[in-house]
């Protein structure tokens, strides 16, 4: 829901960007299987090795419990809690889209108490079976006869494409924006890996990129960079700097542009009022002075 006061979507990538660490391999690590994990990427895909090993785990007796319990224990800086948290009260609508997965992120969020401020996640699915085992499925299916999603830029695992949902997302922002009437609010999107090279080729004029400084996706946007603005963090305290910043300053843009509409709308109605005549009754032609005198009352005899 877009806020009245000119607020912009914010979408935040999840690993190494709301998390300081890649929740892969920080739950891999965590449960002593980095080896083993190593060994399944020689021959799968990311996504795939990542469900491959949440199944050796569970045959081993690790539970999905377990897993959360590493989850509960990644790093999450606190200024990345408080940036969500004023964006939020500032009236941003908040997203992740992220090449992690559901069961992850949900994890994080709602140990830190942060659930609550994002209206939605675009992430790999996952799922506890009916046995305890936690399932991981990619969000584009590419395994035949799937057709993947179909973008050839290499940066995007074949698995998901983030390009493709910050498209979606872009044109419910228009479809909004029309039904109601008023400018589409800007959208920023922050990320740190080669995957966030794409949805950041979507955004447009008046949307800004935050790519974290010295990792993949801010030498992408050195090479070629979007139409969007550009504004690196360095660290997470500048990220909640950088990204209320942005914020503020879209929040001051669009009362500035409600105060001028204002402003010309008055003006607009003052001279079309101005340009009324309004008629001397004095000045009326005589037939029709006379048709405004009362006339006499014919009565019967």
């Amino acid at each position: 829901m877009a806020a009245s006061n000119g607020a912009p979507l914010v979408v935040f990538d999840f690993d190494k960007t709301i998390v300081d660490c890649d929740s892969d391999n920080w739950v891999v690590d965590s449960l002593g299987a980095t080896r083993r994990f190593d060994d399944l990427l020689r021959h799968l895909p990311w996504n795939h090795a990542i469900d491959a090993m949440m199944g050796e785990l569970h045959a081993e007796g690790r539970t999905a419990e377990d897993v959360a319990a590493c989850l509960r224990a990644a790093p999450l800086s606190p200024h990345v809690a408080a940036a969500i948290e004023s964006a939020h009260a500032r009236g941003c609508e908040l997203r992740v889209l992220s090449d992690a997965n559901a069961f992850f992120i949900e994890t994080v969020l709602a140990h830190h108490g942060l659930a609550g401020y994002f209206s939605g996640t675009d992430t790999n699915p996952a799922h506890v079976d009916g046995a305890g085992r936690l399932r991981i499925r990619p969000y584009h299916e590419f395994a035949a006869p799937a057709p993947g999603h179909g973008c050839a830029l290499p940066s995007c695992p074949p698995n998901m494409c983030k390009g493709k949902v910050m498209e979606r997302i872009l044109q419910e922002e228009e479809e909004a924006a029309v039904a109601a009437r008023r400018r589409r609010r800007a959208v920023v999107y922050l990320g740190d890996g080669r995957g966030d090279y794409c949805p950041s080729l979507k955004l447009r004029e008046g949307d800004y990129v935050m790519p974290r400084a010295g990792y993949p996706v801010c030498d992408l946007i050195g090479g070629a960079p979007p139409a969007a603005a550009v504004r690196e963090w360095d660290g997470f305290e500048d990220l909640a700097r950088v990204l209320l910043g942005i914020v503020d300053d879209e929040i001051a843009r669009a009362a500035v542009t409600t105060t001028t509409e204002q402003d010309d709308a008055a003006a607009m109605n003052a001279a079309v009022v101005g340009a009324v005549v309004v008629p001397d009754c004095r000045a009326l032609p005589a037939r029709q002075e006379a048709a405004l005198l009362p006339q006499a009352v014919r009565v019967p005899n």
